[in-house]
């Protein structure tokens, strides 16, 4: 089971850094920070994020590791800085990735669906492309496809977020590490003929397509490409050993991206997203959502462990929106059982869209079949009125006489799953709530209170001038 199995895991023997002891080591004052040289940002994006997700992992990591996570621990370090921040985008309340990360990445609000292009049509200029002109290196870590909204809106200009294939050749040497999925846009077909990945090999990158190749790279600029769209839900490649094999996890994507910035003399600015704790947010899926939680924390961990001891290096870790907002509920029960409710959570070993993708290759697709086959991978039985519900959720378009963000076969899903784990939603997509904002290092003081999404933008440039 999944929970059994994450405890035998070593975690990749990071456990010692949750102590505030072990977490950072001495760093120097707000005054001397300010003085010092500033040699990189690491710029930490859990995508989606409510702020329910941090206390659900928390609780989860305490349960079945039997310690806390390192963005919990961070936030009460006392050299640490913490704020909010707001995401609405130019169109409106609530932003998308897309005009999240072109806030940050380009200094303005931009409408929902649009990648550094102003409303009026009018491009504003990426961050990597003004430090890429000073001689900084640029690195994108994602789990998502590299060309998706939030690495891209570091980095590219189109006015349709889709259009990843234009996205894709904007990278080629202004981005030296390139970390994640998308093989589909860097290969020939029908939007281009040729080869993107044959341009980046020309152009002296490394280019890898599998967990193992990543791990020898030595090469200072590297092209990985590990899925021909997202990477699989941490949850999914934990539990299946060929995507484990095959498909590296965001810590040692994150390592690799970090051997080559600080093994190298240029000042650099790394982009690392946790892209798919949005998309379990969308699928109600409370299983892939903490799994991914813990994967962007691990990543977290291993930033600290290697640069926690130093004064040139900042450290931000934040979200560009919430998503469906989980919490986790006092039992229905009562809450002496709201323990035990969250321990179900534990016994999961699929994601939702790897359930239902199996479950369309049943050849029995009766509510008894389906009564079994959520019992085997999620670890918990339901009723018949809720697997005959669910049945016929397969089958209709609109079932659900309330919330209609329910009325698809996720929302369901994740609305009678909550009936055995506790983990509630108010939807299943983006909320306009503020993100929380977590900065260590040189100039975190900037980063405190309540911040424009668009101000982040001014700081990086003031702060890598």
């Amino acid at each position: 089971m999944f929970g059994e199995k994450m405890q035998r895991r070593d975690w990749l023997k990071l456990g010692g850094f949750l102590s505030s002891a072990s977490l950072l080591k001495a760093q120097p004052s707000s005054e001397q920070a300010e003085k010092s040289s500033l040699r990189g940002i690491i710029f930490l994006v859990s995508d989606g994020m409510s702020h329910g997700v941090l206390s659900i992992a928390e609780n989860y990591s305490r349960l079945i590791r039997q310690r806390g996570t390192c963005w919990w621990s961070l936030i009460d370090h006392p050299r640490s800085v913490s704020g909010l921040m707001e995401t609405s985008s130019a169109n409106s309340y609530v932003t998308d990735s897309a005009a999240a990360s072109s806030a940050w990445g380009g200094g303005v609000k931009v409408n929902n669906g649009s990648i550094n292009v102003r409303p009026d049509g009018t491009e504003s200029v990426p961050l990597f492309r003004r430090l890429k002109k000073s001689g900084y290196k640029t690195g994108l870590v994602t789990t998502a496809s590299v060309t998706h909204a939030t690495p891209a809106g570091f980095a590219a200009v189109t006015e349709n977020r889709d259009d990843e294939h234009l996205i894709a050749p904007q990278y080629l040497n202004l981005v030296d590490v390139l970390l994640g999925g998308g093989r589909s846009f860097f290969t020939p077909s029908f939007f281009r003929p040729i080869s993107l990945i044959n341009r980046f090999s020309e152009s002296d990158y490394a280019c890898v397509k599998d967990r193992s190749s990543l791990l020898e790279t030595k090469s200072p600029k590297v092209l990985g490409l590990f899925a021909e769209g997202h990477l699989p839900y941490e949850v999914d490649r934990f539990n299946h050993p060929t995507l484990r094999e095959e498909v590296p996890s965001l810590t040692e994507m994150t390592g690799v991206a970090l051997d080559s910035f600080l093994n190298s003399k240029e000042k650099f600015f790394l982009q690392i997203e946790g892209a798919r704790i949005d998309h379990a947010a969308h699928s109600n899926d409370a299983a892939a959502l903490v799994g991914e939680q813990l994967a962007f924390d691990d990543a977290l961990a291993l930033v600290m462990k290697q640069v926690g001891d130093r004064d040139d290096i900042l450290v931000i870790v934040t979200s560009d929106h919430g998503n469906a907002n989980p919490g986790l509920n006092a039992s229905v029960k009562g809450q002496v059982d709201t323990n035990q409710a969250f321990q179900n959570l534990t016994l999961a070993k699929t994601s939702y869209d790897f359930l239902l993708k199996e479950w369309k290759n049943c050849s029995d697709q009766s509510w008894k079949t389906l009564l079994s086959f959520i019992q085997e991978n999620l670890g918990f039985s339901i009723k018949k009125i809720e697997a005959e519900a669910l049945l016929k959720a397969f089958t209709q378009d609109e079932f659900s006489p309330g919330n209609q963000q329910f009325a698809k076969v996720h929302g369901l899903l994740g609305q009678i799953a909550g009936n055995y784990h506790g983990i509630g939603w108010t939807g299943t997509n983006h909320t306009s709530d503020p993100t929380l904002i977590t900065a260590i290092g040189p100039g975190a003081e900037r980063f405190s209170g309540m911040i424009q999404n668009q101000e982040m933008y001014q700081h990086f440039l003031d702060l890598m001038a």
